[in-house]
């Protein structure tokens, strides 16, 4: 210390100064340690900013005031060093006394180049980016002024003491450095904000808060006082940082992505070579045994090796790279997990400092003589500690959940960008269902995890710290502590191995459930035509049961780690205290071993509770990272598959070309070779599964190029069979991304026959179309789907049958105004699949396939020439058209066609590319008129018809999707209600009592050990402390330790099983309303909203809210124990904790207003993410055709963005909560030990070991409670969601008590009396009085034009609309009085889209199972499909895909028509049942529908008029109304409304037209 000391002319230490009442430091240590611990750190932090300096970036402009104001103010301190330099020179030359000590020197010399160092961090500051202030600054002024506060009180007291200043100069210049430094201390503590960034801090806030703002959150108190006084709307939120932004984080992780998993391939790639190398080895030793093994034994070996089979596919190693997302996480958020991991670490740390300081202040209790300044200093210590204990807990915090957040963003835009880029082979592995559940199950699973990643090792920590700080208290005894907490590792090991399988196995049910639910919601109009909701009702409410058995029995499980939990504490610290006093007789447990011990025990009970949790979640985030690297590594489409040579002389050019749909299956279309010049118009012909749509799919890319290339010059334009509709505007749908040219736009519009469909929709070109453009009929969506491909002004079009969904005349208008040579596209290539043979003539080639190969390429008068296949094939279907149109001659036409298309069956498009139209010149006998067969048509075409929409637009304005409703103000108590009601009130009552008795015996526990405590005083000589009641002390604490740990086990299994009921419970209801909606709720509910309620909804109620539920009632009920103990011990607490809990109580409902709408807010911006995900992937052949990825992933961006911008307003929110909530609990730990301090000669130590160690608890016990209990409210808006569903109005009754009589209908009667229907109450009539008679067996048909009510009529009939006014009687019943499924199971109706679901043939066609499978054989062979179903090697129980991607159109349809001839009721409503099939189908269907149906009466929809030639009657809707209503052949003759739709379809013609 010598050289200190003549460094400072004083002693550096003199102990003298603090053993008095009023305590100083010594000279040199205000000079020297004091003085450079500030500069220090500013030394430490000045590198990182001065880097800023030499960056080659101009500095900002202009100067702000701020800035110039903290440069003048850093001058002038540099001046006032200066000044006390010279002073010191001064009084030194100008004295020849003695000397000034060269820290006089030093110090200011030290102030004049670290002021200069400020001023240049301050110019660094102004140029660093984005930068409104500096913290480190800010904290190098803070400590400037506290440590100089003692320098500033020596200094006064010495002057008061000597009556005189010692040296003026130096006196003056440090009190006026010191109100500088306050003054630079307010100024650091200001943001300047800089000019490009004043906008930004508008949109948010956060962006320019100072430090102190931003460590405090009280940026965000505009938000808080927003939402307290209204409740917030998604306009309220503020915009990301960069960092938390999706385009930022997604780009940043698919780098590393692709790092990581090309590291995976390598390595999946070398251990499939070993295994290949090991499995070479011959086997010819065995071929002896071989041949003497029998029969039985070799099919045991073969099963056993698809069992093996089986498993390594479940195990999944062995099929995809794995073990890479974990790191490519880490790799993209390091800087934040390293970030973060400091705070834990520091947080970590003082967590333990406050057990020592009251370990210092029970000493000081005890120690009466101690100065009273000790105790002050010692409480304002632990406020002081505990204050930043808080900030760096809430950073850790803010930073980890923040991470989450991102991780999820980061899966959720990779999975969306894998969707996007998927081979057919690997969609056909994911359905919709699956891909939803990877977005919002896993990506929750990952995002719950790294909110709490860094417990992995700050458990570890914690715990060696506190048995560290345990072993200097209690000795070797804490080693009896480790041995159990050692022993209860593999107990949690065994338990997470057991809840990996668990968990795997309720994600396959909530998968298999999931995927079920997609098809229903998108087949539900098909299940109420059918009156089939009850089965499928069954199917999911089975795999329901199974996800909830599963559920049971995790929950079971999870009970055995929370009754560890609870106990651990209590074994660890019975095993050591036992140890402790039984090794020894002079081992007395006294207040200050006790209460220190049991503040480092309650630290070390969150490490032990957190790790079982930890590991948990950790092996339900193992199977969701399985689940998503397997997804990630499929393989991708191949981008090379299609050239973009441009210096081509063909257009497009298929040279040699192989493809198939699997990589490693049988070729479909094969040496291919075409070469179709610019600008011709290609037409492509074949028969059923020839590989037509493949051929367009192959020139896509969309299948695997075995051999040969394919070369597109230019862009490409593409439209499906079945046409793909956003949930847009007309307009949106149409421009498709592309600027709009307001002449060519009208041109197109004209061109596809749009115009006079704008005058019928509501907002015309601004009207909004549905999801799955429910509102359109499948005519107007095919011709939108061609308006956005002539729009896009290609080069090179691909038309996959697009004529096929709209009127003949239509169709006729299409090919001449757009595709014909005549056409708006006559300069551009144009491939057209198509039926029409009136447009043969018209081509300029014609491509024939047949059986994938392409047999014949000509035009068409060379291809009849040459009379080969497609000659042959013309002629024989002439003659067939010819037969039929003699059977028709009431009207004499004659028809001539071409073979219709079928799907091929392993077509990429979603299921169901419908095909099969005739147009004609002259005439046609087809019937058809095409839809899409995919989920599109499961909603009623004409459902919402252009007029009703039209008064819709007029009345409720131009939206027909209305925005989600979001719930506002606090959460009903009847929402609770519901809960608890459907947990049971038995269940609720008894885990509630079981947890208030584990409290009673909490607080017995403790005031146990408190009493144990003072057997120090009774017994203060070691040796004469009696081992018998040593050993009731032992055995009492522990037994009431082990009461506590049970009781919350069986506490936790009756929650477990009362959650489970109110789960099933909630979801019988949501899933049984949802079903029995009316189809309007589906036409105007995006299906998005209802998945996010079946998925994200039902996750929280099943595993969310009951673990808050639990922690919430047991923390109060702590709260309350802890409170009676502090209580009982000091009761002069009780007025300090009061006015506390009154607060407390303010802050959580001032916070829970925003955050429960926060909450809510998440949940309804979430919704949109599942609808575009799932519009997505319908429509992706569409999307990659015109090459829009990009902007689809933009537009997913900006929908995953709206999310998190709730999520991280929700984040801050908690963190704004807590750090307040944290500060008055630190209130509470300081009172407590001041009141220790001020009562410490009336208080004994260990009622303040009690009283403080508890209050330390309060603080924990508090926050948690304030954060359950408003995490609680947030969950329970969930139950709020599923609520809303479960109550929205139902169709009528499925089963009324007037139940038709048996056999009915028995004659086929129907009559409409006056019968009028409207959309809605508040809607115009769609119907106007429809009056007519149907009688028995009549065949009637139902034209007119789109709009004019024909399917409105159908609906009528099964009641999916219901009469405004009259009546139909069938039979002469009023179905009005009948039950609705009564109703529909008596009706038959086969639709226009062949619909199939998921599961076996048989469910397709029986789901009730009531008949036997002699009738289902039986009607299979009148459908013309036995021998197809006898050839499948399952037969009836052969899966159907989902919708029935593995059959062809034509067996689709025929399995419809066979459902319709299991039912075979006296009344058949065809909705143009054979549109969507070739030729040779609908010859089958129609020959069996005259004849199975001969006595039956038929109703039939057609937009054709060729279709119901042959009809008894023909009835003719206009508006609502019927205009006419006779025999076909009457109607031509009165040459009314028939007759010009007759003339329009070309039928009526002055001669018949032949080949």
């Amino acid at each position: 210390m010598e050289p200190l000391r003549r460094f400072c002319g004083s002693d550096f230490w003199n102990a003298s100064l603090l053993d008095r009442p009023d305590p100083d430091l010594p000279v040199c240590v205000e000079r020297t340690v004091l003085v450079w611990v500030p500069l220090a750190f500013l030394w430490f932090r000045a590198p990182w900013h001065l880097a800023t300096l030499f960056k080659k970036t101009p500095p900002k402009a202009p100067l702000s005031k701020l800035y110039i104001c903290k440069q003048v103010l850093v001058s002038l301190l540099f001046l006032t060093a200066v000044s006390e330099l010279a002073a010191t020179f001064g009084e030194d030359y100008g004295s020849a006394n003695k000397k000034n000590p060269p820290v006089l020197y030093a110090n200011p010399a030290l102030f004049v180049v670290s002021w200069l160092l400020v001023m240049l961090l301050q110019e660094a500051v102004r140029r660093r980016e984005k930068a409104v202030d500096s913290g480190s600054l800010f904290l190098f002024w803070l400590l400037q002024v506290v440590c100089e506060i003692f320098s500033f009180q020596s200094l006064l007291r010495e002057a008061l003491k000597e009556g005189e200043i010692a040296s003026r100069p130096h006196f003056h210049l440090f009190y006026i450095a010191y109100g500088l430094k306050l003054i630079a201390l307010v100024l650091s503590a200001m943001a300047d904000v800089p000019p490009d960034l004043q906008d930004m801090a508008k949109k948010n806030p956060e962006v320019g808060a100072p430090f102190l703002s931003r460590i405090t959150f009280n940026w965000f108190n505009r938000m808080i006082f927003k939402g307290y006084k209204r409740p917030l709307v998604l306009e309220d939120m503020w915009e990301l940082n960069e960092m938390d932004s999706t385009g930022y984080i997604s780009q940043r992780f698919e780098e590393m992505m692709s790092q990581e998993l090309r590291k995976a391939r390598i390595r999946l790639q070398k251990k499939q070579d070993r295994k290949k190398k090991s499995r070479s080895k011959p086997y010819s030793d065995h071929n002896g045994l071989v041949k003497g093994i029998s029969q039985d034994m070799l099919i045991m070996m073969e099963q056993s090796e698809k069992r093996s089979k089986i498993e390594k596919k479940e195990d999944g190693e062995t099929n995809y790279p794995h073990s890479w997302l974990v790191p490519s996480i880490a790799k993209t958020f390091k800087w934040v997990l390293i970030e973060s991991a400091f705070f834990k670490l520091l947080q970590d740390l003082l967590a333990f400092v406050s057990p020592q300081l009251l370990k210092l202040l029970i000493g000081f209790t005890k120690d009466k003589p101690v100065h009273a300044w000790q105790g002050y200093l010692y409480a304002s210590l632990l406020l002081l500690v505990a204050i930043i204990h808080s900030m760096f807990l809430q950073q850790f915090t803010l930073r980890s959940f923040k991470l989450g957040m991102r991780v999820r963003a980061a899966i959720t835009a990779a999975v969306y960008k894998k969707a996007l880029t998927l081979s057919n082979d690997a969609r056909k592995e994911s359905t919709v269902g699956q891909m939803v559940t990877l977005i919002s199950a896993d990506a929750h699973c990952f995002n719950e995890v790294t909110n709490f990643i860094h417990l992995l090792w700050s458990c570890p920590v914690q715990i060696a710290l506190a048995l560290s700080f345990l072993w200097v208290e209690l000795g070797p005894s804490v080693l009896a502590g480790l041995l159990v907490m050692v022993l209860m590792v593999p107990i949690n090991g065994l338990l997470a191995i057991k809840s990996k399988s668990f968990q795997a196995k309720s994600m396959t049910y909530k998968d298999k459930r999931m995927k079920i639910l997609n098809e229903i919601l998108s087949g539900i109009k098909i299940l109420k035509l059918y009156a089939w909701e009850p089965s499928f009702e069954a199917q999911i409410q089975g795999f329901r049961e199974q996800e909830l058995q599963v559920m049971r029995k995790s929950a079971y499980l999870s009970s055995i780690p929370t009754f560890i939990f609870f106990c651990a504490p209590t074994f660890v610290s019975l095993a050591t205290f036992a140890v402790f006093v039984s090794v020894s007789p002079n081992n007395v447990l006294d207040a200050e071993k006790t209460f220190t011990s049991i503040s480092l025990f309650n630290i070390l009970r969150a490490p032990l509770g957190m790790l079982p949790l930890l590991i948990s979640a950790m092996v339900q985030m193992s199977v969701s990272k399985r689940r998503l690297e397997k997804f990630l590594s499929r393989d991708d489409l191949d981008i090379n598959a299609v050239n973009h040579d441009n210096s081509h002389s063909a257009a497009v050019s298929v040279t040699d070309g192989t493809f198939t749909w699997e990589r490693n299956g049988q070729p479909f279309l094969k040496n291919v070779s075409l070469d179709i010049n610019p600008g011709s118009l290609v037409a492509v012909v074949g028969a059923v599964g020839s590989g037509k749509s493949s051929l367009i799919s192959a020139l896509l890319g969309e299948m695997h190029n075995l051999s040969g290339s394919v070369n597109i010059k230019g862009s490409v334009a593409y439209v499906p069979q079945q046409a793909w509709i956003q949930n847009a505007t007309l307009k949106d749908n149409i421009l498709f991304g592309s600027d709009l040219d307001e002449l060519r736009f009208q041109r197109v519009l004209e061109a596809c026959a749009l115009e006079q469909d704008l005058e019928l929709l509501p907002a015309g070109i601004q009207a909004e179309i549905g999801e799955k453009g429910i509102n359109l009929s499948g005519g107007q969506k095919q011709r939108v789907s061609l308006a956005r491909a002539a729009y896009s002004s290609a080069d090179v079009y691909l038309l996959d049958d697009p004529l096929s969904a709209v009127d003949s005349h239509v169709g006729k208008h299409l090919f001449e105004r757009l595709i014909g040579p005549q056409g708006l596209l006559k300069d551009k290539t144009r491939i057209l699949v198509t039926h029409g043979i009136s447009f043969l003539p018209y081509v300029d080639e014609i491509v024939v396939l047949v059986d994938g190969v392409v047999s014949e390429v000509g035009s068409y008068s060379s291809l009849r020439a040459s009379k080969g296949a497609f000659s042959e094939f013309l002629d024989t279907y002439a003659k067939q058209e010819s037969s039929e149109a003699q059977e028709k001659s009431a009207v004499g036409t004659h028809v001539a066609s071409v073979v219709m298309k079928g799907q091929d069956p392993q077509v990429s498009c979603p299921p169901g590319d419908a095909v099969s139209i005739l147009l004609k010149e002259g005439g046609s006998s087809l019937h058809s008129q095409s839809h899409a067969c995919n989920s599109n048509s499961m909603r009623e075409k004409e459902n919402f018809s252009p007029r009703a929409k039209e008064e819709l637009g007029s009345k409720k304005g131009q939206r027909l999707i209305e925005t989600e409703t979001v719930q506002t103000g606090g959460v009903k108590f009847s929402v609770y209600l519901q809960y608890l009601r459907s947990m049971g009130w038995c269940y609720g009552t008894m885990f509630i009592t079981v947890y208030f008795i584990q409290n009673l015996a909490f607080i017995g526990q403790n005031l146990w050990l408190s009493d144990w405590t003072n057997d120090a005083v009774r017994y203060p000589n070691e040796s004469t402390y009696p081992a018998r009641i040593r050993d009731v002390r032992v055995g009492a604490y522990g037994g009431l330790g082990m009461a506590q740990g049970f009781l919350v086990f069986v506490g936790t299994l009756l929650l477990a099983d009362g959650a489970i009921c109110a789960s099933r419970t909630l979801h019988t209801r949501l899933l049984s309303n949802i079903l029995r909606a009316p189809m309007l709720f589906f036409d105007t509910t995006p299906s998005g909203r209802v998945v996010n309620r079946f998925a994200k909804d039902m996750f929280t109620v099943d595993e969310l809210i009951p673990a808050a539920l639990r922690s919430v009632i047991l923390k109060m009920l702590e709260l309350l124990a802890t409170l009676v103990i502090i209580c009982l011990a000091v009761p002069l607490f009780t007025a300090v904790v009061i006015p506390l809990i009154a607060i407390y109580y303010f802050v959580e409902r001032f916070y829970l207003t925003t955050s429960r709408q926060l909450r809510r807010l998440d949940s309804v911006s979430r919704s949109p993410i599942y609808s575009h995900f799932g519009e997505t992937v319908s429509g992706l052949p569409v999307i990659r055709a015109y090459g829009y990825q990009e902007r689809f992933l933009e537009q997913n961006t900006v929908t995953i963005d709206n999310n998190l911008k709730c999520v991280c307003q929700l984040i801050v929110s908690n963190r704004w909560m807590a750090i307040r909530l944290e500060f008055l609990g630190n209130l509470v730990v300081f009172f407590s030990a001041l009141f220790a301090v001020i009562s410490r000669d009336s208080l004994d130590s260990g009622l303040v070991g009690l009283s403080v160690s508890y209050a330390l608890n309060v603080t924990l016990i508090l926050n948690t409670l304030v954060r359950m209990t408003s995490q609680l409210e947030t969950h329970v808006v969930s139950v709020e969601r599923v609520k809303e569903y479960a109550e929205i109005p139902n169709e009528a009754a499925w089963i009324a008590e007037k139940r038709p009589p048996d056999g009915w209908p028995s004659e086929g009667r129907v009559r409409f009396e006056d019968y009028k229907v409207r959309y809605r109450p508040e809607l115009e009539l769609v119907l106007h009085g429809i009056t007519c008679d149907i009688r028995s067996n009549e065949k009637i048909g139902i034209v007119g034009r789109t709009g004019a009510g024909k399917s409105s009529l159908t609906n009528c009939l099964f009641r999916i609309m219901e009469a405004a006014e009259g009546r139909i009687l069938i039979d002469g019943v009023d179905i009005a009085r009948l039950g609705l499924h009564d109703l529909r199971s008596r009706l038959t109706i086969i639709p226009q889209d062949p619909v199939l679901f998921s599961g076996t043939l048989r469910m397709n066609l029986d789901p009730f199972e009531k008949y036997s499978d002699e009738d289902i054989w039986k009607v299979l062979e009148l459908a013309h499909l036995k021998d197809f179903v006898g050839g499948l090697a399952a037969g009836l129980q052969h899966e159907v895909a989902e919708g029935g991607e593995n059959l062809s159109v034509g067996q689709r349809q025929l399995l419809c028509l066979a459902r319709a001839l299991l039912r075979k009721s006296r009344i058949l409503i065809l909705d143009e049942a054979t549109a969507a099939v070739d030729l040779e189908t609908d010859n089958l269907i129609q020959t069996t529908i005259r004849r199975e149906f001969a006595h039956c009466t038929v109703l039939t929809i057609a937009h054709r008029i060729n279709t119901i030639l042959d009809s008894s009657r023909v009835m003719v809707l206009d508006a609502g109304k019927i205009v006419e209503f006779d025999s076909p052949a009457t109607l031509l003759q009165k040459q009314g409304q028939f007759f010009a739709l007759a003339r329009d379809s070309g039928i009526c013609t002055a001669e018949t037209t032949s080949l």
